[in-house]
Formats: structure tokens, C-alpha cells, sequence
């Protein structure tokens, strides 16, 4: 941990958050064919391996965007498991996993957060998960930025919930009190077999821009207001391992699991690198 870390989240609740944000946005959507140096340098210096992407040719990517929301070849990261296996929704680093304790969320040494603040305020929704299971997941620039179904699940509802912007850096995290429960998020709502399972996917300082499969881009625009969007018509079901978002750039995504009995995988520590559509878990 470097002395300079507290002074970095304090510069943080500085920032013009979601104006650089924008910025970036834009910055990373413009095309044309002068970024292929800065696209090779991006690959270099995070060491991407394009071997792994559905189009290994760096030169058909003509936007940073399109290269940090490259799709994989279909065989690179096969399923683990059988139905009733908890996967990995992304290519990640775990920062923490476990129980949740009387509707509490371990979130890093001194901090912690509600189950209801990060899903609203929801407090039947909060209930589900107060005795259940979490697994926060960080996505560095090097990950692949689509994000899977842990386990095969029905959508019942999506919720949008407005905040600030704070970077999800592991340096950053062990700074800033109640960060995923203060950055802007959008929470997927899922029943599954084994009871209600809710994503939450975590808006961070340059990923004001988070998608979903069925509605598109969420955020941006920014809103202001709380928002809940429920698919009466729609039956949406997603196999476990099938892709329901992405980041557009990097973030973070804390999983909520119901109290059913789950053992958790022994390498479940914090920094450890995890592979999309590998086992987290297994439900009994």
C-alpha cells in the first residue's frame, strides 16, 4: 500500500466525476485510423492477448471502445461446471467474497456497506440476501469488459440508481467509505434455481457508460432519480455463462447470492485472477 493512496481518494472527492466521465466517453468512441499506434501501445503495455478475441486483428478496431468491448473467440473461455455451479461473470481480480453479515457487506479493512443501500433502498429486496453471500469482482483495463451469468436466471427487474463516480481501483477502494453504495450502479434482478440473485454493476471514474443486453446503454445520460424498469411482456431468461452486459471501459461487479447452501472456492482470496465462466462456487 503506498502513503500516497489517502491522498489520492481525497483528491478523488475533487474531481468533476462525471464531466470527465463524459469526456472520456466521447474520447474513447472517436475513430479513425491515427489510434492504431495508440491501440498497439494499449495492448503492449497491458498485455492483451488478441489471440484470445473473436477478431485477433488489431487494425479492424477503430475505436478504443471497440477494442476494450472485443468479443472473445467462442472456445476461450469454456463453462465450467454443471447447472448448479456458480461461475464467474467476468474476466477479473476478486477484492472480496463471503457471507453477508445481518445485511452487511465487507467491502475492505474499516469499511463496510448495506445490502439495501447498494440495491436503493429496497428493503424487501435487501431482505433476500441479509443472511446470503457476496463476491465482489474487479475489472482492470486488461480484462475482457463483457460481463456473464453467473447462473442460469429469469430478469424480474433492473434498477438504476444515481451517485458519484469514485474510481474502483483496489488502492482507491480502501479509502473511500461506502464506495459501491455511493457510485452510480445499475442492478440486475434475477430469479434463479436456487432464489433470487442480484448483479450489481458498479459506474466508476472514466465508466460513466455501463450496458445490458436487453435494454442497451443504461447510463449515460446521467439522471438524477432513482429508476426501476420491470419487463411485464418480456421473458428473459439467460443461460448461465451468456453475456448480459458490458463495461465500457473497466469497473466492478458485487454479486448477490441468496441464503442457500453454497461452498465457495478455496482461491476465492483477494487478487486473485479469475477467467469468465469459471467456478466461484457450487450449490447444494
Amino acid at each position: 500500500m503506498s502513503s500516497l493512496d489517502p491522498w489520492l481518494a481525497r483528491l478523488s472527492h475533487l474531481l468533476p466525476q462525471h464531466a470527465l466521465s463524459r469526456l472520456v466517453h466521447r474520447l474513447a468512441r472517436l475513430e479513425s485510423p491515427r489510434l492504431q499506434p495508440l491501440l498497439r501501445a494499449f495492448v503492449r503495455r497491458f498485455g492483451l492477448d488478441m489471440s484470445e478475441a473473436a477478431e485477433p486483428d488489431l487494425t479492424t478496431y477503430r475505436s478504443f471502445n471497440a477494442l476494450f468491448t472485443r468479443a472473445l473467440r467462442a472456445d476461450a473461455r469454456p463453462l465450467e461446471g454443471d447447472a448448479s455451479t456458480l461461475v464467474s461473470p467476468a474476466d477479473s481480480r476478486v477484492s472480496a467474497a463471503g457471507r453477508i453479515e445481518a445485511g452487511q457487506i465487507f467491502q475492505a479493512k474499516g469499511h463496510q456497506y448495506t445490502v439495501q443501500e447498494l440495491l436503493g433502498g429496497d428493503t424487501d429486496l435487501a431482505q433476500a440476501f441479509a443472511h446470503g453471500h457476496f463476491v465482489t469482482l474487479y475489472l482492470a483495463p486488461r480484462h475482457y469488459h463483457r460481463l456473464h451469468m453467473p447462473l442460469m436466471g429469469t430478469l424480474t427487474h433492473m434498477i438504476h440508481v444515481p451517485g458519484r463516480l469514485f474510481s474502483v481501483a483496489p488502492r482507491i477502494v480502501r479509502h473511500v467509505p461506502r464506495l459501491y453504495a455511493r457510485n452510480e450502479r445499475v442492478v440486475a434482478c434475477f430469479d434463479t434455481p436456487v432464489g433470487p440473485m442480484a448483479m450489481a454493476l458498479i459506474g466508476a471514474q472514466n465508466v460513466g457508460s455501463i450496458e445490458t443486453v436487453w435494454a442497451g446503454e443504461v447510463t449515460p445520460p446521467r439522471g438524477r432519480a432513482l429508476s426501476v424498469r420491470e419487463y411485464p411482456d418480456r421473458d428473459i431468461t439467460l443461460e448461465r455463462g451468456a453475456e448480459m452486459g458490458r463495461f465500457n471501459l473497466g469497473s466492478s461487479v458485487v454479486l448477490l447470492l441468496p441464503d442457500h447452501p453454497l461452498e465457495l472456492a478455496e482461491h476465492l482470496a483477494p487478487e486473485t485472477e479469475l477467467r469468465v465462466r469459471s467456478t466461484l462456487g457450487q450449490f447444494y
